[in-house]
C-alpha cells in the first residue's frame, strides 16, 4: 500500500532525530540536514542505514547522493556543474529540488540540496515507486523534477 507523505516525514523525523540528536521541533521539511540539522559526512551513512531499516528498502551506493558525477569532467568544471552535469542531477535526482542549487551550481553548495523533503521525496519515490500525492517544491517551477 502506498504511504503518503505525511506518513513518510513522520518516520523520515525519527530517523532524523535519532541519527542526528535534534529535536523533533527542528525537522521540518525545509531544513537543510547539514546546516540547520548539523549532519556530518558520517551522518549521511547512519542516515542512510536507518532509512533502509525503518522504510525495509535498500538505497545503493551513489543513487541518494550521486558522487560520482562530480569527478566527471563532462559535469563539473571548475568547481561548477555544467549544464549537462545539471541535466544529469535532474536525471538522477527526480525527488530533489535543484530549484536554488542551479541558480549557483558550486559543487560546495551541492549538500544544501538535501533538506528532509529531498529525504521523503526520495523515500516516497522507493517505496511508492512514484511521487504522487508529493506537495508541490515552494518555487512551483517544476524544478524538483515532482511529475513521475
Amino acid at each position: 500500500m502506498a504511504m503518503s507523505y505525511d506518513e513518510v516525514l513522520v518516520k523520515v523525523k525519527d530517523v532524523l532525530t535519532s541519527s542526528l540528536a535534534v529535536d523533533d521541533d527542528q525537522v521540518q521539511p525545509k531544513a537543510k540536514l547539514n546546516v540547520d540539522l548539523g549532519a556530518e559526512s558520517i551522518d549521511y551513512l547512519d542516515i542512510t542505514f536507518q532509512l533502509e531499516k525503518t522504510f525495509k528498502i535498500k538505497i545503493p551506493q551513489n543513487e541518494l547522493i550521486p558522487q560520482n558525477l562530480f569527478t566527471d569532467p563532462r559535469f563539473v568544471s571548475n568547481g561548477i556543474v555544467t549544464a549537462d552535469g545539471l541535466a544529469e542531477l535532474h536525471r538522477l535526482m527526480p525527488f530533489a529540488d535543484l530549484s536554488d542549487f542551479i541558480k549557483n551550481p558550486n559543487i560546495n553548495s551541492f549538500r544544501d540540496v538535501f533538506t528532509v523533503d529531498t529525504l521523503v521525496r526520495y523515500v516516497m519515490l522507493k517505496v511508492n515507486g512514484n511521487l504522487d500525492g508529493v506537495p508541490p517544491t515552494s518555487t512551483g517551477d517544476g524544478a524538483s523534477g515532482a511529475a513521475s
